[in-house]
Formats: C-alpha cells, sequence, structure tokens
C-alpha cells in the first residue's frame, strides 16, 4: 500500500484528539504522476462512499471513475478550470461525484446535494486509510461535465483528484507555498448557533 508519510506534515492542530485519519487529511495539490491507483484502492473509496447515510435511503450520489493516461480522464480534465488543471493532471484518477436530485416520480429530493456530500466526506476519510489523497474541485465548466456524463439524470458536483501526495516543490508558484501554508480553521465558538427557547413576537 503507499503512505502518506509526507514531505509535508499538516497534521490538525485540534483543542481535542481527533482520529488521526480526520487529523491528517488535507487537500494536497501536488500528485505524483507516476502513481497508479490500483483497483482494489479505488473499490474502497466506492464502497466507503456506498456506505454513507441518505435521506430515506435514497441513495442519490451517482460516480464516474477516470484514470489517468486514458481518453475518459482527458475529456473531464478539459472540464475543470484553467487552473485546476494545471495540477489536477497529475493526480490517478478523477472521481466526478454527481447527484440524482429528483426521485423516478419527478419528486424532488431536497436532501440528494447534501447526501452526497456525506458519501465524499466518506470516500475521504477511506482514502486517507489507504495512503491515498485528495482533493476536491469545484472550479470546472458544468454544462461541459455534464456533456461528458453518460447520463441526462444528475447533476454534477465536484470533481475529485485522486493520488499520491508528492513534493511541493513539483508545483510552480503559487501553488507550491499554498502547498506548505499552515492549515487554518475558525475555532469551534464561532460556529456555535444560539437557540431560541420560546417564540418572540
Amino acid at each position: 500500500m503507499a503512505t502518506l508519510e509526507p514531505a509535508v506534515d499538516k497534521t490538525a492542530s485540534t483543542v481535542v484528539p481527533l482520529h488521526p485519519l480526520l487529523a491528517r487529511r488535507w487537500s494536497s495539490r501536488a500528485f505524483d504522476p507516476d502513481h497508479e491507483v490500483t483497483d482494489e484502492q479505488l473499490a474502497a473509496l466506492l464502497e466507503a462512499a456506498r456506505w454513507a447515510p441518505s435521506a430515506s435511503n435514497t441513495q442519490p450520489w451517482r460516480f464516474a471513475v477516470t484514470r489517468r493516461g486514458t481518453a475518459e480522464h482527458a475529456a473531464v480534465l478539459r472540464t475543470l478550470a484553467g487552473g485546476n488543471q494545471v495540477w489536477a493532471r497529475a493526480a490517478s484518477a478523477l472521481v466526478v461525484v454527481a447527484a440524482r436530485t429528483t426521485g423516478a416520480d419527478g419528486a424532488a429530493r431536497p436532501w440528494a446535494v447534501y447526501d452526497a456530500g456525506q458519501a465524499v466526506a466518506h470516500l475521504s476519510v477511506q482514502a486517507q486509510a489507504e495512503g491515498l489523497a485528495v482533493h476536491q474541485i469545484g472550479g470546472f465548466d458544468r454544462d461541459g461535465l455534464n456533456a461528458v456524463l453518460a447520463a441526462d439524470d444528475v447533476v454534477p458536483l465536484v470533481v475529485i483528484a485522486v493520488g499520491l501526495r508528492d513534493e511541493p516543490a513539483r508545483l510552480a508558484e503559487p501553488l507550491a507555498q499554498r502547498e506548505t501554508a499552515e492549515r487554518m480553521r475558525l475555532p469551534v465558538g464561532d460556529l456555535l448557533l444560539p437557540v431560541r427557547t420560546r417564540q418572540e413576537g
């Protein structure tokens, strides 16, 4: 199995201990262009996503898996914003995540996007366990990606670059600097919302 003993250690600084798979996960842009992800690793990522929770067990997530060096990978890569293409082309695989936002009866599935996000979160943690890095990409041409997907009943949400983390020096600036920058998060106190105990007015 590949390992994530990285050139850069960006383990999260947390106020209480977290599982290492969570604390050490971060979104790298430097991928080893010679690394090939195995069938077993890809199967594990998709299996982790498959077992994510979803509203009424609707399982709205759908995935298109493309490997570097294939026409499918190139087609997905072309839909990415130019700045993302620069580094994402080295990833071992590009995985398109889409959601079925309506049911077979045409009824809206209001939680489909949220549920797909949970599936991706599961996938990202499993990737960490497999010794892989992932980077979720929101900068893409939605119409272009829709045209690439052989399905007309899904909404593309994100493209995930999957591969083995590489040296930051492989990247040009300013990407190399971002690769080594300190990870930052708002403190938990800033994330908490007050709850009213009774209606006003």
